[in-house]
């Protein structure tokens, strides 16, 4: 078979997706590829790995057309709090590298997975049951990179071809790669310090609802699309996917089942916040489990039992 390359490896998604590709198709198969010299030790050990800038077009062309690629997950990207903090710098990577690699694309005719984000839309999108087309306005320069993308994804694959697809994400919870300066990453540290210290300071409202998926499902959800027949695919591209909504009051007493005594202060980051309030709080996703099928396999319950469950592991083993 035809190589698979991921660009931007070490990330959130990267590490776990990477892993997860190389058990379907075998590790010598999948290419982890990241500006960093060093990643994650499973990423280094797992299989072949090449040191690669996504913004340096003739490079990213050379490793495709040598490794002979026939599939390429762009995962490369400064998340939305990160981003605020330095704009300028998250245009460069967020859509510097997405052009490169879509230009290279064009020429060597690969698959393309390209993930987009929540916060692709803004204060004026319908938060509940958000539309796959819709108005989209962002409030935060992650979410106009994100637009940006999708466009430029649509551009290329209706002018070129080029075979390029992606799903919205909601905030993605992990129990393998610790937060990453996402302003849905509280929905991920929640657990850390519930299994630490039994208690947690949100820099959201109690209240704030926001879209969610356990890794296990963003994961699935990349790979049954790029599966999927093209002839099928009404949007190809920018998908919405959604598992479950929650607010960090929810989420705290779902811990509590688990671990009872569990607290939550709130000290509230007004960036973050205003950022969360934009975004959606569940987003239609009847176009995906019509064109391909999408459903996912979790719900907080389940999610919480088993985040838990690892995290123990994790901190506690021995003890």
């Amino acid at each position: 078979m035809k190589k698979i390359l991921v660009i931007g490896a070490g990330g959130q998604i990267g590490t776990e997706l990477t892993a997860y590709l190389r058990e379907i198709y075998g590790a010598k198969n999948v290419i982890a590829s990241d500006i960093r010299a060093t990643l994650h030790p499973d990423l280094m050990e797992g299989g072949p790995f090449i040191r690669m800038d996504a913004m340096d077009s003739r490079q990213v062309y050379q490793v495709i057309q040598r490794e002979k690629a026939g599939q390429v997950y762009f995962l490369a990207a400064i998340l939305s709090a990160v981003c605020e903090k330095n704009p300028e710098m998250a245009w460069d990577v967020n859509m510097g590298c997405l052009n490169s690699v879509l230009r290279v694309a064009h020429e060597l005719k690969f698959r393309m997975f390209v993930p987009s984000s929540i916060g692709a839309f803004g204060s004026t999108t319908p938060k509940h049951n958000t539309p796959q087309l819709t108005i989209q306005r962002p409030n935060s320069i992650y979410g106009v990179t994100k637009v940006a993308g999708e466009l430029l994804c649509d551009y290329y694959h209706d002018k070129y071809g080029v075979d390029v697809r992606g799903v919205r994400y909601p905030g993605i919870i992990s129990n393998v790669v610790p937060p990453g300066g996402g302003t849905t990453d509280y929905a991920v540290d929640i657990y850390h310090k519930a299994v630490k210290y039994k208690t947690f300071t949100s820099y959201l409202k109690e209240d704030t609802f926001l879209d969610m998926m356990y890794m296990p499902d963003a994961l699935k959800a990349a790979v049954s699309l790029m599966e999927a027949d093209h002839d099928k695919l009404h949007f190809h591209n920018a998908y919405n996917v959604s598992a479950m909504s929650f607010s960090p009051k929810m989420q705290a007493e779902a811990i509590r089942k688990h671990i009872p005594g569990f607290t939550v202060r709130y000290d509230i980051d007004p960036v973050r916040q205003c950022i969360a309030d934009s975004w959606p709080d569940i987003m239609d996703d009847s176009a995906a489990r019509h064109d391909w099928g999408w459903s996912p396999d979790h719900d907080l319950g389940s999610m919480t039992k088993e985040m838990i469950e690892v995290l123990n592991d994790r901190f506690h083993k021995g003890k």
